[in-house]
C-alpha cells in the first residue's frame, strides 16, 4: 500500500485527482483526502480560501449536474466522496478552452477516497452508484442561487458516460437545463481566459 498522496493531472486544464493512502483494519478506514501540502506543491499555491463546506446524500440512480456557476464570480471545487460510490464528471465548460465541450470521468468512493479539483468554468455531475452515496464539497465562494447554472446531462452533445443498469433520477431543473450549445448561443458559459485570470486570485 502507498503511503503518500497520488496526484494526477486530469486531461482538462487545471483540474486534478487526488488519491490519499487508505489505512484499514478491524474497525473501519482513516484517510486525509486533502492535504494542503501536496496541494501546494502541485498547484503551485495553497488551496482556496474556503467560504462554504455543504454535502448530500443521493438514492442509487440519481443524477447530479451538470451544475457550473456564472463567471464572474465563478467558484472553485474541491470534491469528494466519504460514504457510498459516484461516477463522477468534470465538463470543461470554458469558451476557448482546448478542451471544450470534453470530459473526464473518475469513481469516487470511501475505498480510496479519491478527491477531485474542479477548477473555476469547469462543470460537475455525477451519478450515484448506490443509496445514501455522499458527495461532499469544498468551495472557494458561497452558495448564491442566483449565481448557480445547469446544463443538460442527457445532451448528446456531451455524450457522458452514464451507467445503463440503474433507472436515472433527475431533478426539475436539469431536466429542462439547456444543452451545452444552447447554453454558449445563450452566453451562459465561461470564458476561458478570463476563467485562468479568476483561477489565479484564488
Amino acid at each position: 500500500m502507498t503511503t503518500t498522496m497520488q496526484v494526477t493531472p486530469l486531461a482538462i486544464e487545471g483540474a486534478f485527482a487526488f488519491t490519499p493512502p487508505v489505512f484499514k483494519d478491524s474497525r473501519g478506514l482513516f484517510a486525509s483526502p486533502f492535504q494542503g501540502d501536496v496541494f501546494a506543491g502541485q498547484l503551485g499555491r495553497p488551496l482556496f480560501q474556503v467560504e462554504q463546506v455543504s454535502h448530500n446524500l443521493s438514492a442509487r440512480g440519481t443524477l447530479r449536474g451538470v451544475h457550473f456557476t456564472a463567471t464572474p464570480p465563478g467558484m472553485a471545487k474541491y470534491v469528494y466522496c466519504p460514504y457510498g460510490r459516484l461516477r463522477d464528471f468534470l465538463i470543461d465548460l470554458r469558451v476557448g478552452s482546448p478542451t471544450f465541450g470534453q470530459w473526464v470521468m473518475n469513481e469516487l468512493d470511501a475505498e480510496t477516497s479519491r478527491a477531485l479539483y474542479v477548477p473555476v468554468g469547469v462543470g460537475h455531475a455525477f451519478v450515484s452508484l448506490q443509496d445514501d452515496s455522499m458527495c461532499v464539497y469544498v468551495m472557494s465562494q458561497g452558495y448564491v442561487p442566483a449565481n448557480e447554472l445547469a446544463l443538460n446531462p442527457l445532451d448528446p452533445a456531451l455524450g457522458l458516460d452514464l451507467p445503463d443498469d440503474v433507472e436515472l433520477i433527475l431533478s426539475d431543473r436539469d431536466k429542462i437545463a439547456p444543452t451545452l450549445a444552447e447554453a454558449r448561443d445563450r452566453g451562459l458559459l465561461p470564458d476561458f481566459d478570463t476563467c485562468r485570470k479568476l483561477e489565479e486570485l484564488l
